[in-house]
């Protein structure tokens, strides 16, 4: 299993519509890649007292079965999901493939 990661950093300016990324973009997201996608997880960040601002606005976990399943379904998809991506943030996302050790 893998885990795909996409992060939207925390930056002066950086807009995120929260409302839009979760009732619009990310039911798109999961209907598109199906049984594909075998769970996701969606976090925001937090600023804590005394610590810095929250390096990331949203955090976006994505599990896979394997590194050849993700690749599949974002070839044939992922313009779609980039595309979607001005109607609820200004931020560019980092994405990072990632697997237990």
């Amino acid at each position: 299993m893998i885990r795909v990661s996409i992060l939207y950093p925390n930056s002066e300016g950086a807009t995120f519509d929260k409302a839009y990324y979760l009732n619009s973009h990310m039911p798109m997201v999961r209907k598109t890649l199906g049984p594909t996608l075998l769970k996701d997880e969606i976090w925001s960040g937090v600023n804590a007292p005394g610590l810095p601002p929250a390096a990331y606005l949203f955090l976006l976990h994505m599990y896979f079965e394997s590194v050849e399943a993700f690749g599949a379904g974002f070839q044939e998809h992922g313009g779609t999901f980039m595309a979607d991506i001005p109607n609820y943030t200004n931020v560019a996302p980092v994405l990072e493939v990632e697997q237990a050790v």
